[in-house]
């Protein structure tokens, strides 16, 4: 009922506008969900975010697809989870895999992506920042439904010598225009970038310019500042109490609020939805990262710290201001959700795991209890939640021996954090989220645990039944594919030799 009301409901408004709704999704790196203000930091450093939900309505339950930048992208650009549209590597079982300049892969052709979609009802479509779905140009984003492209196929890892690797290049569309660190200079020394500064003009001037043609569209924003190595412009530099990451959080906020302000002052306001939220956890074994809240451990795990995000949705004079939903959401149904607002529709050819979540973005009490989240990490799922309760079939944390983990500075949990891959399919371990958010205190047996069991059971038997895993792109790794001559290397003087090719497979053991 839920769905059916809120196709209507959308239908009607989308009727009732003038043009059809803008699209501004903007997904941060590794951003925790304790980072932001409005989720209890002390930091003071989001004001623009908080705002946003005060005049929106914050997410406390909103997850990613996976613990890790690769598969979670392109989960948000499907609407499938990464064991579909097959972002995950089987190399190894139960490890976490993502697109370095080494990986062959990318997005497989077959998967429809959300701006080739939006492409087909009128929409412009711009990503700025990072794409990661991998940066062969069969796979870069104006090769897959994108119309405008400014920022890397890549992270912003270096600086490389250009022999043994070469720096990343920064695409302005379908050519090059630079690398990161020789020509968009990172100061690693400093944590000094002008980078995120230009990623906030472009994405402007886009802004504008679409406003100006009288066109709708769709902004990609997803800056990378706070992935390690992290970086902040002169302005935010040395700002935060929290050193370089708390600078670039800044940074970010700080763009959030001139980029709502400018949909203002074009008066558009009223006609774009904006949603805000990160691609994983936060990286907690950094040491000086960022911050997950009240959950266990961080990226790369499937703890809560890892997967669950912070995620705040704008759209004045539909979204009622200054609301909280506890809905369970994820990266995917900002796919859904995207389409059912621009009035396009999803593939009916293949399973899309993202639901269109309007009527929670309408009525924040309007919670659809049975929607479930799924957590997967490389080709396993680990855990499923449904309601406030948590079943985990599978437990690993990372490799290595005794107490110490480094996904999870400072955290230890018998029997749950562990170095080994520890199966639990027979008898699920289970948590209530809602008392026990830190995933502390295991329920056993006994009328609680049945009973949650009863609803979960049957939820998973029905997804691993209709489960068809995608074929895996992230299994070969070969070092000519690295980015030694990107388009447009030519007209900037800056191509590098191409090595012999050495296809192998990748080892995904190394955090990242």
């Amino acid at each position: 009922m839920c769905w059916i009301w809120s196709v209507v409901t959308c239908a009607l408004f989308v009727q009732a506008q003038s043009t059809q709704p803008n699209i501004i999704l903007m997904l941060m790196d590794d951003m925790g969900w304790g980072d932001i203000g409005v989720n209890g930091n002390w930091a003071k450093e989001t004001p623009n975010i908080d705002k946003m939900a005060a005049e929106g309505l914050l997410f406390t339950d909103f997850y990613s697809a996976a613990p890790i930048c690769s598969p979670a992208r392109a989960s948000l650009m499907t609407g499938r989870l990464p064991i579909r549209n097959g972002f995950y590597t089987s190399n190894v079982h139960l490890e976490n895999a993502y697109t370095p300049q080494n990986n062959v892969g990318g997005i497989n052709e077959t998967e429809i992506l959300l701006p080739e979609l939006l492409k087909e009802v009128g929409y412009k479509s711009k990503i700025i920042g990072k794409w990661h779905l991998g940066h062969q140009v069969q796979y870069l984003p104006l090769s897959r439904g994108f119309d405008e492209f400014f920022g890397s196929g890549n992270c912003h890892f270096g600086p490389y010598n250009d022999v043994n690797k070469p720096n990343i290049p920064v695409y302005k569309n379908d050519k090059m225009v630079g690398r990161y660190y020789t020509n968009f200079t990172i100061n690693k020394g400093t944590g000094q970038s002008e980078i995120s500064q230009i990623f906030l003009r472009e994405g402007l001037e886009f802004i504008e310019a679409q406003h100006s043609a009288d066109t709708p569209f769709f902004l990609y924003w997803t800056p990378d500042a706070t992935h390690d190595p992290y970086y902040a412009s002169s302005q935010f530099y040395k700002k935060s109490i929290r050193g370089r990451y708390g600078d670039a959080v800044m940074e970010m906020d700080y763009a959030v609020g001139v980029i709502l302000q400018k949909l203002k002052d074009l008066e558009i306001q009223n006609n774009t939805f904006v949603f805000f939220t990160s691609d994983n956890g936060a990286a907690t074994y950094r040491k000086t990262g960022g911050n997950n809240g009240p959950f266990l451990c961080g990226k790369l795990t499937t703890y809560e710290g890892g997967m669950r995000e912070p995620a705040v949705a704008w759209w004045p004079g539909t979204i009622p201001g200054g609301k909280v939903t506890h809905q369970l959401a994820s990266l995917m149904d900002l796919f859904t959700t995207s389409l059912s607002i621009a009035g396009a529709t999803p593939p009916d050819d293949r399973i899309i795991d993202g639901s269109d979540i309007m009527h929670v973005l309408v009525n924040s009490s309007d919670v659809d209890v049975e929607k479930p989240i799924f957590y997967y990490r490389g080709n396993e799922m680990m855990a499923v939640r449904l309601g406030s309760y948590k079943a985990n079939y599978w437990f690993y944390t990372q490799g290595g021996s005794g107490n110490k983990f480094n996904y999870c500075p400072g955290q230890y949990i018998e029997n749950v954090l562990t170095h080994e891959k520890v199966n639990h399919t027979a008898e699920p371990v289970l948590f209530h989220l809602g008392r026990d958010p830190g995933e502390k205190y295991p329920i056993y047996h006994g009328s609680e645990y049945q009973d949650a069991m009863k609803r979960i059971g049957p939820v998973v038997e029905e997804h691993k039944a209709r489960l068809v895993p995608g074929y895996p792109s992230l299994n070969h790794c070969d070092n000519a594919i690295q980015n030694w001559a990107p388009p447009g290397c030519e007209e900037i003087d800056y191509c590098l030799p191409v090595p012999a090719s050495n296809p192998e497979l990748c080892v995904w053991i190394k955090s990242v």
